[in-house]
């Protein structure tokens, strides 16, 4: 009889992953020895917990239990490394207890995800791909044992469609999910507006309805893009605009309060759907830089009150320390979104989002970052406008995420220190659709 955790029979992937994995717009960042030691810490406490519960360790680590022994050991070891600022609140018994870790790894939130992607494994994109290079890498899940002679490019099957949709509605607690798409022209999308259709349809035949919406994909520095948004809005009823204000010809991106920007969201409110998703932070390179920053944000949203920009990544910059905000430190990254707010006179909880997609997953490895990032997003965007995104299928099933993020607290400390909130907001978030 087949071992049924053949893809990890000896039992050493932790449920909680901290690992180095990027979503392909920045380069991977090594683990701290802070991280390392949580790892081995958590890998340790599974083996003797396993042992103590007379289970296997790779049976334990799928349990709830597992996942609270993980999140546990991160905190223990975080603590000792004086890194205080967050952390995973649950109780010491829930790596044992498996109704209390239940109660508290499990939820019945309503999930909606804003942020999903996949690849079309056999879309005609690839015929622009040279046979040696080797695009979506990056993921973890580009690893599988999908190997061909004939096709070179076998192994994005695991990063497609039905991949996509089992990692999102059945490997993990999520209701609705939105399809974005990844900068590009036109006649090289690893995605088409068809093919997304093509998978909503599928999902729709699942239990529930409408749990996949999709974006148009609109940069309108680039030919003919501004023409596509008639068809995108009238023909496959698209919920979003996405755009990438660091992308566009020869490298070179765009401000939305350009003029370029300012004829992007005049049309977008003259077909109805005022809803614009920009990438902001994690840049795509150093040709376009300052475009990846937030500057132009408080700009339109005061411009357009009835328009909501949801600024994905929320401006983050992966790697760099988050602090508590300072009007003139001229930080990049978050703090550029929170100044253009302030500078713009945006109130709290007005027509600006801060998405969280990949953001969370690097910030779970550092709870101090992790602490100011949300604090600052839940102050000075407002509570109801800090939006769960996962950026997924980039990462696999995105329910480690869910799971460490409805644990986890800001410390007092910096609550009173900084007029943060107490926690984050649960995993139903909202979205303007």
């Amino acid at each position: 009889m087949a071992d049924k955790y053949q893809a990890d029979a000896d039992g050493f992937r932790l449920p909680i992953k901290v690992d180095t994995t990027s979503n392909g717009e920045f380069v991977p960042i090594p683990l701290t020895k802070v991280n390392q030691e949580a790892n081995r810490l958590a890998l340790r406490r599974a083996t003797d917990n396993a042992r103590v519960t007379g289970g296997s360790r790779r049976g334990f680590l799928r349990s709830s239990c597992g996942a609270a022994t993980t999140l546990l050991a991160m905190n223990q070891v975080n603590a000792a490394a004086g890194k205080l600022g967050g952390y995973f609140q649950l109780p010491k018994d829930a790596a044992f207890d498996i109704e209390l870790a239940d109660a508290h790894i499990e939820g019945d939130e309503f999930i909606f995800d804003v942020q999903g992607h996949y690849v079309d494994p056999n879309g005609a994109w690839l015929e622009q791909v040279p046979e040696f290079a080797r695009p979506f890498s990056f993921a973890p899940k580009a690893e599988c044992d999908l190997k061909s002679d004939d096709n070179p490019h076998a192994y994005l099957d695991c990063l497609g469609p039905e991949e996509f949709i089992k990692d999102v509605f059945l490997d993990s607690d999520t209701d609705i999910m939105v399809l974005s798409f990844v900068p590009s022209t036109a006649d090289s999308e690893p995605v088409t507006i068809e093919a997304a259709d093509a998978t909503r349809r599928i999902v729709e035949e699942m239990e529930g309805t409408h749990r996949l919406m999709l974006h148009g994909r609109v940069n309108p520095n680039q030919p003919k893009d501004l023409d596509s948004m008639d068809a995108l809005a009238e023909q496959w009823g698209i919920s979003a605009w996405k755009t990438y204000t660091q992308f566009g010809p020869e490298g070179k991106g765009y401000y939305l309060s350009d003029d370029i920007g300012l004829e992007f969201i005049e049309k977008a409110r003259s077909l109805g759907i005022k809803v614009i998703c920009v990438h902001k932070g994690l840049p795509l390179s150093r040709n376009s830089y300052e475009h990846s920053q937030c500057r132009d944000i408080g700009i339109v949203a005061k411009q357009y009150p009835d328009v909501s920009f949801i600024v994905y990544h929320s401006g983050y910059v992966a790697g760099k320390p988050e602090l508590p905000y300072e009007h003139d430190a001229a930080r990049d990254g978050i703090d550029t979104l929170v100044k253009s707010l302030l500078d713009n006179e945006i109130e709290p909880n007005s027509n600006v989002y801060a998405e969280l997609g990949s953001t969370w997953r690097f910030l779970m490895r550092e709870p101090d970052d992790a602490a100011h990032a949300i604090g600052k997003m839940l102050k000075y965007c407002g509570s109801d406008n800090v939006l769960w995104g996962t950026d997924s299928i980039w990462y696999g099933s995105p329910q480690d995420q869910i799971q460490a993020f409805r644990n986890f607290q800001i410390a007092e400390a910096l609550q009173d220190a900084h007029g943060y909130p107490a926690s984050p907001p649960n995993c139903a978030a909202r979205y303007l659709v």
